[in-house]
């Protein structure tokens, strides 16, 4: 099934995103194993600890792939079961890789079974608010987590530009967009596929590529005309 696809399935159906993360998981990285997730000890010693439930679909990523370095902490880092903290109203699961901003659930939400992520940023303003929108489900967020984390690595799939105007308008016309929505709300980042390829626009700024195989990157660095004018 086409990633575009795929993808149109995860934004309203929680199993579909696990889904998702297994066979991008399997095509793109390394399959999961029984070994990837953690355990529901772990995960109710977490909520012993924060006297809160932990949403369904939380428990079921953690179950499913918490232990996999390579698809949650490239850059940007989820946080284990006993890192798991409450704090300004939120369950924050995730930080960014330089502590300057966090995701998590509205403790508002922690009764539903896919609950809505928000991002936090430390601001200067203390009058700022601090939150940003950022996916309604906390399974798409997740879905996005894994894709953004494997733009990392490995090194010699990867590699990244600095984009102009000229350049956004010929990749909104060569690639093809995915499905997630455009975030954080408002407008940020969009994804793209290619073949052999995901891609992701930050700001219209700033190209991350990350390809399948190493044929795949090599033909999109040596084929600028196809794509990208540089």
């Amino acid at each position: 099934m086409p990633m575009e696809s795929h993808l149109l399935r995860v934004l309203d159906d929680r199993a579909a995103a696990w889904m998702f993360i297994r066979d991008f998981a399997a095509e793109w990285v390394a399959p999961l194993t029984a070994d990837d997730g953690c355990d529901d000890a772990e995960l109710d010693a977490a909520e012993a600890r924060l006297g809160v439930r932990l949403p369904a679909a939380l428990r079921e990523a953690y179950r499913l792939f918490g232990r996999r370095e390579d698809l949650t902490r490239n850059q940007d880092r989820l946080l284990p079961p006993d890192g798991l903290v409450v704090e300004k109203g939120l369950l924050v699961f995730r930080e960014e890789n330089q502590w300057v901003a966090h995701w998590g659930v509205p403790v508002e939400d922690l009764d539903r079974d896919d609950p809505r992520v928000v991002m936090t940023m430390d601001l200067a303003d203390p009058n700022a608010d601090p939150r940003v929108a950022w996916f309604d489900r906390f399974s798409v967020a997740c879905v996005e987590m894994v894709l953004s984390e494997s733009l990392f690595v490995p090194e010699d799939l990867a590699t990244s530009y600095e984009l102009t105007p000229d350049d956004v308008e010929v990749l909104e016309r060569w690639a093809t967009p995915l499905p997630l929505p455009e975030y954080p709300a408002g407008g940020g980042s969009r994804w793209f596929t290619g073949p052999d390829l995901l891609l992701r626009e930050d700001g219209k700024s700033w190209l991350w590529v990350r390809a399948r195989t190493e044929e795949a990157l090599d033909e999109f660095v040596d084929a600028p005309e196809e794509w990208l004018r540089r």
